[in-house]
C-alpha cells in the first residue's frame, strides 16, 4: 500500500481531481449546513456525513427522516438516487477483484461521479501485468482520496459554522453551481443530454408529490428514455456487422 503513495499516477490522480476540487468543497459545505440546519443532531450529522459520503442521497433522506416518512421510503431514495453506483461498480469489477475484500470495500466507498469518470478515461481497460495494476491502484487512491478529503472537510465545517453562517449568504446556490458543474462535466452525449432534460422537466412536473417522489419519477423517466434511443442504435451497429459477416 506504501509504495502506491509514491507512484506517479498517484500524483496525477490528485492533480487530475483538484481541477474540481473547489465545486466539489462548496457542495460539501453547503450540505454540511443544510444538515445542521434542518434539525439532525450534531452527532447524526457528523456521522453521516463521513460514512455515508454521498451528496444527493443526503440532501434526498434528510428531510424525509426530519418529517418522519416510512423507512422504506428514505431507503428506496437514497438507493435510487445512487442507482448509478451499481452501474459504476459492475464496470469496475475487473479493475479491483486482484483486491482483498477489505481494499475492495475501501475502494467502494471512496467511488464518486467524477472519480468513475477520470478513472475510466484514464484506465479505459483493465491492466494485465502487475505494473500496470499498481498504476490503476495508485492513481485510484490519489484520485478518489483527494475527492474524499475535497468533500468530508467542507462538510465538517459546514455543520461547525452552519449556526454562524446564515443560509442567506448563498450557500444553497453554490451547492447548485457545483451540481451543474458535475453536470455538464458528464453530459458528454446528447443522449446524456437529452435524459438528464426529460428527467429534470419530469420531476417539476410531479413537484407536487410528497416525500420528494419526484426524484423517482425524474430518475425513471430518464433511464427508460435512455432504453428506449439505446435500442434503435444497438439494431443499427449490429445490422452492419451480420452484412460484413455474410460477405
Amino acid at each position: 500500500m506504501r509504495e502506491l503513495f509514491k507512484h506517479p499516477e498517484f500524483k496525477r490522480g490528485m492533480r487530475e481531481i483538484s481541477t474540481v476540487a473547489p465545486g466539489i468543497a462548496a457542495w460539501g459545505l453547503m450540505t454540511g449546513v443544510a444538515m445542521s440546519k434542518s434539525g439532525l443532531s450534531l452527532v447524526e450529522s457528523l456521522l453521516m456525513g463521513i460514512f455515508v459520503f454521498a451528496g444527493s442521497s443526503q440532501l434526498a433522506a434528510t428531510p424525509l427522516i426530519l418529517a418522519g416518512a416510512p423507512m422504506w421510503v428514505v431507503l428506496a431514495t437514497a438507493f435510487c438516487v445512487n442507482l448509478r453506483f451499481v452501474v459504476f461498480s459492475a464496470h469496475l469489477r475487473p479493475y479491483v477483484m486482484h483486491q482483498s475484500l477489505r481494499r475492495r470495500l475501501f475502494s467502494g466507498y471512496l467511488m464518486a461521479d467524477l472519480n468513475y469518470v477520470m478513472f475510466t478515461r484514464r484506465f479505459a481497460l483493465p491492466a494485465q501485468d502487475a505494473a500496470g495494476v499498481q498504476a490503476q491502484d495508485a492513481y485510484w487512491l490519489g484520485n478518489a482520496g483527494l475527492g474524499w478529503f475535497s468533500w468530508v472537510i467542507p462538510t465538517l465545517i459546514g455543520i461547525a459554522l452552519a449556526n454562524v453562517i446564515p443560509v442567506s449568504w448563498g450557500l444553497g446556490f453554490a451547492g447548485i453551481l457545483a451540481l451543474v458543474g458535475i453536470l455538464c462535466s458528464l453530459a458528454s452525449t446528447r443522449l446524456r443530454v437529452v435524459s438528464a432534460g426529460v428527467a429534470g422537466m419530469a420531476a417539476v412536473a410531479v413537484f407536487a408529490l410528497p416525500f420528494k417522489l419526484n426524484i423517482l419519477v425524474g430518475i425513471a423517466a430518464g433511464v427508460a428514455l435512455c432504453l428506449l434511443l439505446e435500442r434503435p442504435t444497438r439494431h443499427a451497429l449490429a445490422e452492419p456487422a451480420k452484412d460484413k459477416g455474410a460477405e
